[in-house]
């Protein structure tokens, strides 16, 4: 417990606007230990890779108690901090939310994101909803004695076509603050690509902000000079493993 609390600090110190912590997104204990022997300082799981290794769509098809076993795996092939893409939580209600957090927490996760989409329909939760839903998690991990780092989405930008994302900061900082009063230490905002609007982002939120790296985002360094804490690939190390693999097979085979 205590080494988990001192992942769960160490992980929380790397989020520092103009030098952000870089995650490049794993889905099972051998893509973890390879990132790992690369340099990473942390890992993160990413829902969608996850999901497609072990035969799923993402959207919480993949059974929450399978998610649970990959994490363990993962967290005892490393010795560094693990963090954990949940979703929407896996919950129906706060205190679901709650109860999966707590067993991901029990896995030897320190840390967790959790996004504000509906699954079942698509569109944005009502912030008061979402804060709920976070404030649970919040609870739960702080009952066990882990500082898990809360890392709060918002899909602002995702449900919503690029010329439309200037209009939307304002919503995004907005959700940004009621989501650390209800306990998130961090704003992540996939789907902005815009240096201005990230900028705008990173300035006017107080906390740490989270980008999704694309070929349609700005470098690293660049995102640094933005102000962005915290850089993730998401679902963009597996497609590129993938594509080699199948690459490679189809030299193979011929």
């Amino acid at each position: 417990m205590t080494d988990q609390v001192t992942k769960a600090r160490t992980f929380k110190a790397l989020h520092v606007p103009g030098r952000p912590i870089i995650l490049f997104n794993v889905w099972d204990a051998g893509s973890a230990k390879a990132v790992a022997a690369g340099g990473a300082k942390a890992l993160a799981t990413g829902s969608w890779s996850v999901a497609a290794a072990h035969g799923f769509d993402d959207g919480e098809y993949m059974p929450f108690d399978l998610a649970i076993a990959n994490l363990e795996r993962i967290v005892a092939a490393t010795d560094l901090p693990v963090t954990i893409d949940l979703e929407s939580g896996y919950g129906a209600s706060p205190d679901g939310v709650g109860a999966n957090i707590a067993r991901a927490v029990q896995a030897g996760a320190i840390g967790y994101n959790i996004e504000d989409s509906v699954r079942e329909s698509g569109p944005l939760r009502e912030i008061s909803d979402q804060a709920a839903r976070l404030k649970s998690a919040r609870q739960a991990a702080d009952r066990l004695g882990i500082p898990a780092f809360l890392n709060a989405r918002t899909d602002v930008f995702l449900v919503a076509a690029a010329d439309q994302h200037g209009s939307l900061v304002a919503s995004a900082l907005e959700r940004g603050r009621a989501y650390a009063e209800a306990g998130a230490d961090g704003l992540f905002v996939p789907g902005l690509a815009d240096e201005a609007l990230i900028a705008r982002v990173a300035e006017g939120s107080s906390l740490p902000v989270n980008i999704m790296a694309s070929a349609k985002t700005p470098p690293a360094a660049r995102l640094a000079e933005l102000g962005v804490a915290r850089i993730s690939h998401g679902p963009g190390p597996y497609r590129m493993a993938m594509k080699a693999l199948e690459d490679a097979a189809r030299a193979a085979l011929i």
